[in-house]
């Protein structure tokens, strides 16, 4: 057996029914003979805590009936009401109503007498047997109470009044007239000594002694933020009283929950939900270990449950330190507690009610005892889904398999904006459709541990990443000016950062500086881009010249090869001249020096072919001569004459 565990604050939560891990197996899941089910380890592992504890469509309310035997249910759709009985762990009836229902009181200690309160402004009084009597009030009803020693049903409805009906008599009797103009949200009745409250829509809690019959206080302002109450209208929208008759419970439609002593007009503890939903429900949790020896100090008592459509929060009543909180996954209607155990029921916005166990809250009844065996074996067993076997794929992702013509087929199964495939055909068609896909993974994977291994080797600290070098150069530049305006961001820590580091390493995040939405984002980049690029040809039409040129000077004494090497010799030779260019610059020379230094760059001025030609021109002219070259040496040439020669020594 397995159960959904969750581990909010320390606290582990087990979701019985109504979870993720315990929905019902879907309609196409369902095997059409009966031997398979032996096979299924999702019906071999099922845990159900109540037989057939759902609704076909939602749940309203759920109430546990004072002997603690039964649960009593109200959903949709067909409207209905459902008893489970706790011995047999099953529904023991369903019964349907003509409308929905609002809420219900149980009004005897089992389930065989109920009262119903309608959507249709009707009240259903219901027997063992069925519907006994109906009748209507003038206007929407919102809530119901009962209370016990007069016999009279209070309905809370859309207007100020607040409707009697007497169970004893037969009749209505005088309505309790509030001030709540706009409506009665909620009324409860103290089980101390039977005092009424009603919170209005009005932001108000009002007060009743049913011996008096008259309003005994009223609580007109709520100390909440100001800001919520400006943006909305503050409304009462839940009540609830414990059992010592000193302590009271008020829930708003802001998300707060106040807890008042009636001996007080201001609230001793304000709790916030964080969402701003309505609090739907609040229950003052005693526990076992309080009820019995009167310690409120026990682990899991003297606990407040609240609840909104969201979530359902536990916290201290004492000290408000929370406790644990139950996110379900449907939108929450109503909370009940099984007694003073651990177990919790939801009426949720969802085929199946919910159910969850919390062992530090307390233990569990008696008739589920099994529970606590169970939570305790649980972790020795595999949890697995309902869907482990099936994949869910997009329509794009679908057709990139190749397998888009299969829909409409039994192999497909729809749902919501893609479709469920079995896991063995997608592996094939995934696969078929890229039988590569494993060698290109570990190529990556070598590719990415390569890449780990250099990072650890000793770089410059100016060396560009090989992922996005434009961004980074950028970014170093932008580092450099903030640095000189006393800024401490660094460019290191930047490109370091977790939160960037992928951008300058992985291949995906490559910028295409040559798309159309990077250049409607940058729009000088496809001019400058230009620029770069015709810079770039320029130079490399010089250097194809200049190579040219020498080549064809050096063609009569050496080889190409040799002209290249030469040329490598040149770029060395430069380079030291810019170096000694630049310490003449920074340190004087005498007077010769810069005569001499002058008269070399001045020949250096000259362009490679006019010196060329100049040359050939002075080898024409003049018979030798002594020269410095452009590279700072010294050249000497000259031309042979036959009468050199001595005629005497032949």
């Amino acid at each position: 057996m397995v159960l959904p565990v969750t581990t909010a604050n320390n606290v582990k939560v087990y979701t019985v029914s109504g979870g993720l891990g315990s929905r019902s197996i879907p309609d196409w899941l369902v095997r059409k003979k009966k031997k398979a089910l032996k096979k299924d380890f999702d019906y071999r592992t099922r845990v159900e805590l109540l037989q057939d504890f759902e609704f076909p469509e939602a749940s309203n309310k759920i109430k546990i009936t004072k002997d603690g035997n039964f649960a009593v249910a109200t959903g949709t759709y067909k409207p209905q009401m459902r008893v489970y009985e706790f011995a047999e762990v099953s529904m023991k009836f369903e019964r349907h109503t003509d409308a929905e229902t609002v809420n219900f009181e149980l009004l005897s200690d089992d389930w065989t007498k109920s009262v119903l309160l309608q959507n249709d402004r009707s009240i259903e009084l219901h027997a063992q047997g069925g519907i006994h009597y109906r009748t209507r009030v003038p206007k929407f009803g919102r809530d119901l109470a009962y209370h016990f020693p007069s016999c009279d049903v209070m309905v809370a409805a859309s207007g100020s009044e607040v409707y009697r009906l007497n169970l004893d008599q037969g009749r209505f009797l005088n309505s309790i007239q509030t001030d709540g103009h706009e409506g009665v949200n909620c009324i409860k009745i103290n089980p101390a000594h039977q005092l009424f409250g009603m919170g209005t829509s009005n932001g108000t809690v009002e007060l009743w002694d049913p011996r008096s019959k008259a309003r005994v206080g009223i609580l007109d302002h709520l100390p909440l933020p100001p800001s919520l109450v400006n943006n909305t209208p503050t409304e009462v929208t839940a009540l609830a009283f414990r059992n010592d008759g000193l302590s009271m419970g008020v829930g708003t439609n802001t998300g707060h929950t106040l807890l008042y002593d009636l001996r007080a007009s201001v609230p001793y503890m304000v709790k916030d939900h964080q969402y701003g939903f309505d609090i739907k429900n609040i229950h003052f949790h005693d526990g076992v270990a309080a009820a019995s020896s009167g310690d409120a100090s026990t682990h899991g008592s003297d606990k407040v449950v609240v609840a909104d459509k969201k979530i359902v929060k536990i916290w201290d009543r004492n000290t408000g330190k929370h406790f644990t909180s139950i996110e379900p996954e449907t939108d929450i209607n109503d909370v009940c507690m099984v007694g003073d155990s651990g177990l919790m029921f939801t009426a949720q916005e969802g085929i199946q009610m919910g159910a969850y166990y919390i062992p530090q809250l307390g233990p569990a009844p008696a008739w589920a005892s099994f529970l606590e065996n169970l939570t305790e074996e649980m972790e020795e067993n595999p949890n697995r889904d309902v869907y482990d076997e099936y994949k869910f794929v997009t329509r794009k992702e679908l057709s990139a398999l190749g397998l888009d013509h299969l829909m409409g087929t039994n192999v497909l199964k729809a749902y919501m904006h893609g479709f469920f495939v079995d896991l063995r055909l997608y592996e094939k068609a995934k696969l078929i459709a890229n039988p590569f896909a494993y060698d290109d993974y570990k190529q990556q994977k070598v590719r990415e541990k390569l890449e780990k291994e250099r990072a650890s080797r000793i770089r410059a600290n100016k060396q560009l990443p090989a992922v996005n070098k434009q961004l980074a150069k950028q970014i170093l530049e932008d580092t450099n000016n903030n640095k000189k305006k006393k800024n401490k961001s660094n460019a290191a820590e930047i490109m370091e950062d977790s939160r960037f580091k992928d951008m300058f390493a992985d291949p995906e995040f490559e910028v295409d500086m040559e798309s159309k939405e990077y250049e409607l984002l940058h729009p000088g980049a496809r001019k400058q881009r230009e620029m770069d690029a015709f810079a770039a040809n320029s130079s490399d039409d010089d250097d194809d010249d200049d190579d040219q040129a020498m080549v064809n000077d050096s063609s009569d004494d050496m080889d190409s090869d040799d002209s290249m090497k030469n040329s490598d010799d040149d770029e060395d030779i430069v380079g030291k001249l810019r170096k000694e260019q630049q310490r003449t610059i920074e340190k004087p020379k005498p007077l010769t020096t810069i005569r001499s230094t002058e008269r070399k760059f001045k020949s250096n001025d000259k362009s490679f072919g006019a010196r060329l030609q100049s040359s050939k021109a002075q080898k024409k002219n003049e018979g030798h001569r002594v020269s410095r070259t452009s590279m700072g040496g010294m050249e000497m040439s000259f031309k042979p004459k036959s009468g050199s020669r001595r005629g005497g020594r032949r």
